[in-house]
């Protein structure tokens, strides 16, 4: 485990530069008066103390240089740099609030190898943050609780300190680097115990009964003997690659080129495991620091490298990403945040037709969505009801679905064919529309003539009717041009008329025009003055 503090006594602009070789500090507000937050070196040389009063440390250190902290901007930095540290291992982790809010974790014990060892990650690592202009303590060590305190108390920087070896390294440190509350610090002192080896081989039975759970808590995790749970900056992904560039690019081309390469690597171990990615996560590391991170959603599974390098050119073509490289990035990671079963498949049988016409399918959404966006591309979901306007909905596109349409398509086709099943029209309209000046023999039979947005149509041929009753088990539908116009009066006009019986025909009129009409009510039944109305359109 490495532990970076980072000193934060830049963050503030001024009017006046601040002179690195003089006392500066930044004060926080509190109840007594202002406090020191955080200090440079000049200022600890002078005797200046993190907490203590504004006015305590100006009669202590002539010419104080002083500027107001910003913690918002301080977390929102740290993060940032959180961020950029998973350059060297996915599981970068913030110190908790007990820690201080000046550093970060990185888990290298699976990534120091691809350095050269964990010195090489240091020294490289420290060379970085030196040009970015900040100063940086490092440890390394087998715990986060010895990380944290050797590089904050230990007198070497960079330490990196033997496995197994935690006892021995943190004995001389003093109490403080136990994590623990400032009142628990100073009570141990009061009672003599100024070291960590002081507690070591004390008997621990008088400390749980005279202190916090926190002190033999954080004792155990320095020591290992407990385990200390680290929340990453980022979920950590399933599968992870990172390259190094000795040059960095800076254009389109070279950025799809490398992520190419990496959903090649990718691709060999997802086929190993018989699993796809499902959601890919592409970070770019500028040369600066600054990280730009690109999520990519598929439909299906896939391991197909050429359609993510698609999909890659597609997601920087639309955030622009590329547009703000700086003097380049530097490294370019492709991780796996998301993989689902995709077992080895026969593609010769003729059930291949239909999965690879599934996947066509699947590749045409994932290109509609990173153009048009997510919730830009949604599909039609069959619902359970006889009503034409509740029979289907709007719904977001997902695998699943996605799989079984193809097999479903064909056994509906089948069914078609073997039983008359009732014609739709390929237009529905939003709401039904009334239909004026229409004629018929007799009340109950198809219509001859009907007058519809100012155009008298003669019918020719008419099939029907089809007849469609009220859904008794659930309340009157409305439509949804209703529902969005949100009038009452024709809210109230769509409940009373849905409400009735509904027979539908299919009439074709003498210019080849054909429509789907429908007589709301029964004739002497449910009503006296039978009235039509337009719901469809035919090619």
């Amino acid at each position: 485990m490495l532990a970076a503090q980072t000193k934060q006594t830049k963050q503030q602009p001024a009017d006046k530069p601040i002179a690195p070789d003089r006392p500066f500090v930044l004060a926080v507000a509190s109840a007594g008066g202002p406090r020191i937050a955080a200090m440079n070196e000049a200022a600890e040389a002078a005797g200046l103390a993190v907490g203590e009063p504004l006015a305590d440390a100006r009669a202590k250190a002539g010419f104080l240089q002083v500027r107001a902290a910003d913690p918002v901007a301080d977390d929102a930095a740290l993060r940032r740099l959180t961020l950029w540290a998973t350059r060297y291992t996915p599981t970068a982790s913030r110190y908790d609030e007990a820690s201080g809010a000046d550093g970060f974790f990185l888990d290298v014990e699976g990534a120091s190898h691809l350095f050269g060892g964990e010195d090489k990650l240091v020294a490289d690592l420290a060379a970085r943050l030196h040009r970015f202009d900040l100063p940086v303590r490092l440890a390394v060590a087998d715990t986060a609780g010895a990380a944290w305190a050797a590089s904050r108390f230990h007198v070497q920087n960079p330490c990196i300190l033997p496995p197994g070896r935690q006892a021995e390294a943190l004995a001389p440190l003093p109490v403080e680097a136990l994590r623990l509350a400032p009142d628990t610090c100073a009570t141990l002192r009061r009672l003599g115990f100024k070291t960590v080896g002081a507690l070591l081989d004390k008997p621990r039975a008088p400390f749980a009964a005279r202190f916090s759970r926190e002190l033999l808590r954080r004792l155990d995790q320095a020591l290992g003997r407990i385990d200390e749970p680290l929340i990453p900056i980022v979920a950590p992904p399933v599968y992870h690659s990172l390259r190094y560039l000795l040059e960095p690019v800076v254009t389109q081309d070279a950025v799809v080129a490398l992520a190419s390469r990496l959903m090649q690597t990718l691709a060999h171990v997802l086929t190993r495991d018989d699993v796809g990615a499902r959601v890919l996560k592409l970070s770019l590391y500028r040369v600066d620091g600054e990280v730009k991170t690109l999520d990519i959603a598929l439909t299906l599974p896939t391991r197909s490298v050429p359609h993510v390098a698609r999909l890659m050119a597609l997601k920087l073509e639309s955030a622009a990403a590329t547009d703000d490289a700086g003097f380049g990035f530097e490294a370019v990671g492709l991780a796996v945040t998301r993989a689902e079963p995709m077992p080895a498949r026969q593609t010769e049988l003729t059930s291949a037709g239909l999965e690879d016409r599934t996947e066509r399918c699947a590749a045409l959404i994932d290109k509609l969505q990173q153009r048009l966006g997510p919730s830009s591309v949604r599909r039609f979901e069959a619902v359970a009801s006889h009503i034409p306007e509740r029979a289907e909905r709007l719904a977001a596109v997902n695998g699943a679905a996605l799989q079984s349409s193809p097999p479903e398509a064909a056994k509906d086709t089948q069914a078609d064919a073997q039983t008359d099943a009732p014609t739709r029209p390929l237009l529905l309209l939003p709401h039904a529309e009334p239909a004026e000046d229409v004629m018929a023999l007799v009340p109950e039979g198809p219509p001859r003539r009907f007058r519809w947005r100012g155009t008298t149509y003669e019918i020719e041929h008419a099939e029907g009717p089809e007849r469609i009753a009220t859904e008794w088990r659930r309340a009157p539908p409305v439509s949804a041009h209703s529902r969005v116009s949100g009038n009452p009066d024709r809210l109230c006009e769509d409940r009373e008329r849905q409400a009735l019986t509904r027979d539908y025909y299919l009439v074709e009129d003498s210019g080849g025009h054909r429509f789907w009409l429908f007589r709301q009510g029964l004739f002497d039944r449910e009503t006296q003055n039978a009235t039509w109305f337009v719901h469809g359109l035919f090619a």
